[in-house]
């Protein structure tokens, strides 16, 4: 049987994977973070500033309509609760994920709009990548747009925080990469026609071009694991809050860009 030939982007990988060091390096040093932006095309850039040509502002659009929407429950909307989002909402999403003391576990800014349908508006929680998750996700976002990334230093949160380092080092998938190798060890050099990026969630929930439309975080880790060859988890799994949090403080205290625009 002839055998098949490797795809450039897979012979990519395998390159960095026989490339990297066995010791993994420390997190990048504050002052030397930087986002994603930063490697983008000026037209793509110029596209992020641009409210009005921001692709992602849509789903903000949508996002500020259902805040104010009574849900069908007859429960009160989320302006009901929490008013003027621009006041009430500013800093939230910086600050997330943080520690719920409900289920006793760290939630993502995804579960605690959920979470606030179940407890408070008596809703069934929208679907992961859902429209309606990801524009209400993204209107709450936009509210913290400038202001630096602040995981809570929550003792409570430190079991995730190191589970999602681990899961961030450890190799996976059929080809043995980890997060690590890409983001730390060969950051700046070039994956097939891409940069690689210091791989920090400075603009989630945000508008990817290849995707035509606007994603999580979560969607953009499985997309990953699923480059690295491995198994993603599932949506709203622990491990996925456990990286976020770990990529969080790791990306800290960049600017939160939400709707961020990339390739």
């Amino acid at each position: 049987m002839p055998r098949r030939s490797s795809s450039p982007l897979q012979t990519a990988l395998v390159a960095l994977l026989l490339s990297s060091p066995l010791a993994r390096s420390e997190p990048v040093p504050p002052a030397e973070r930087r986002s994603g932006f930063d490697q983008m095309s000026p037209e793509i850039q110029a596209m992020q500033r641009d409210d009005g040509a921001n692709p992602g502002m849509l789903a903000v659009a949508d996002g500020e309509d259902l805040w104010a929407k009574a849900p069908i429950s007859g429960g009160l909307a989320c302006a009901g609760c929490h008013g003027e989002a621009s006041s009430t909402m500013r800093g939230v999403a910086a600050r997330y994920p943080a520690w719920d003391a409900r289920t006793g576990r760290p939630i993502d800014l995804q579960s605690r709009v959920n979470a606030c349908r179940r407890e408070h508006q008596g809703s069934e929680a929208l679907a992961y990548e859902s429209p309606d998750l990801l524009a209400l996700t993204a209107f709450v976002a936009v509210q913290s747009r400038g202001l630096p990334i602040a995981p809570p230093d929550d003792p409570r949160l430190e079991p995730a925080r190191a589970a999602g380092r681990a899961l961030f080092e450890t190799r996976q998938g059929q080809l043995g990469l980890s997060c690590a190798i890409c983001h730390d060890d060969h950051r700046g050099h070039r994956l097939g026609a891409a940069m690689i990026p210091q791989g920090h969630p400075t603009g989630y929930p945000l508008y990817r071009l290849e995707w035509q439309g606007l994603g999580s975080l979560q969607r953009r880790l499985r997309n990953c694991l699923t480059g690295m060859r491995a198994e993603p988890f599932g949506y709203g799994a622990p491990d996925y809050v456990a990286l976020e949090l770990y990529l969080a403080t790791r990306a800290a205290p960049l600017p939160l860009e939400t709707p961020a625009v990339r390739p």
